[in-house]
């Protein structure tokens, strides 16, 4: 993030942010949040199927009674604990609050029996994928055209016995 926008973020301390598993109620916020930070949202069905099929591992960040930040995982049949979407609000980015639910989403994955957790991220998403190294990722394979704007997405991948903790 430049420095400019980090200074358009709000700062608040991170202690007062609360991480939760996300309700219904939280839907509309956190698809507002994620068409702001993604070219290629996913439509409300998906968040409904995850807060659904995976109430313990779609996780919201909760300021001052507002939504600012989400993460959706899932573990998937073979014990890949799978990172689908994480954002925050573009107002707090900067506070730590994308790396709160980022961890407390492999915590959950790898207490559910994760062997490893995997993603996929733009190439060009250069904030993302230090956050993502800054946890232990490794891009493991680039997938060519991954998106429907025809960019590539890096496949990252953090074993869970490498796993530092938060």
């Amino acid at each position: 993030m430049s420095t400019s926008a980090r200074e358009a973020s709000r700062r608040i301390p991170l202690a007062m942010v609360v991480i939760r598993p996300a309700k219904l109620f939280d839907i509309p916020e956190v698809m507002r949040i994620e068409r702001e930070s993604f070219r290629e949202a996913y439509p409300r069905g998906i968040f409904l199927m995850f807060l659904e099929n995976n109430p313990e591992t779609f996780l919201v960040a909760e300021y001052n009674g507002k939504v600012v930040g989400y993460v959706m995982g899932y573990l998937r049949p073979d014990l890949e604990g799978h990172i689908m979407s994480i954002a925050v609000d573009k107002e707090y980015r900067g506070n730590g609050i994308g790396s709160a639910l980022l961890s407390e989403a492999i915590e959950r994955l790898i207490k559910r029996g994760a062997r490893y957790i995997g993603l996929e991220v733009r190439v060009s998403n250069e904030n993302a994928i230090r956050l993502y190294e800054r946890f232990g990722f490794r891009k493991v394979k680039r997938i060519i055209g991954y998106y429907s704007d025809g960019e590539d997405a890096y496949y990252m991948l953090l074993p869970a016995e490498e796993w530092r903790g938060s």
